[in-house]
């Protein structure tokens, strides 16, 4: 198993776990948000975007790489926002998590672009 492919795979499921805390509404995902000023009613929206990277990345996997190439590219740019929205907002204390899936989502993207097929 190749390490472009545990990585993915690794981005995927934090991305379906954040979207289901998303549309559950958890605690520290209302509280996350109003800190950094996201309205509640974007939850289910930014849910959908962060489940549709998670789905798209697997599909890049089993045989449609231009789709896991744009979820893994969708990825990269939403996490950009969401640290663009911890810093605009000032809110730095847990600025670590939407770092670290920025993190996860640059390394698929990296990996997809230049492992070998």
């Amino acid at each position: 198993m190749s390490t472009a492919y545990v990585i993915t795979v690794l981005t995927a499921l934090a991305n379906a776990g954040i979207a289901v805390a998303d549309l559950t509404r958890a605690g520290f995902v209302v509280a996350n948000s109003a800190a950094v000023g996201v309205p509640p009613a974007w939850l289910p929206r930014l849910a959908a975007l962060k489940a549709a990277g998670a789905v798209g990345l697997l599909l890049g996997l089993v045989g449609a790489p231009v789709i896991g190439v744009a979820a893994a590219t969708g990825l990269v740019l939403f996490f950009l926002g969401a640290v663009a929205a911890h810093v605009r907002a000032r809110v730095f204390h847990n600025i670590v998590f939407p770092s670290g899936y920025l993190a996860l989502a640059a390394s698929s993207l990296v990996l997809v672009l230049t492992v070998p097929r």
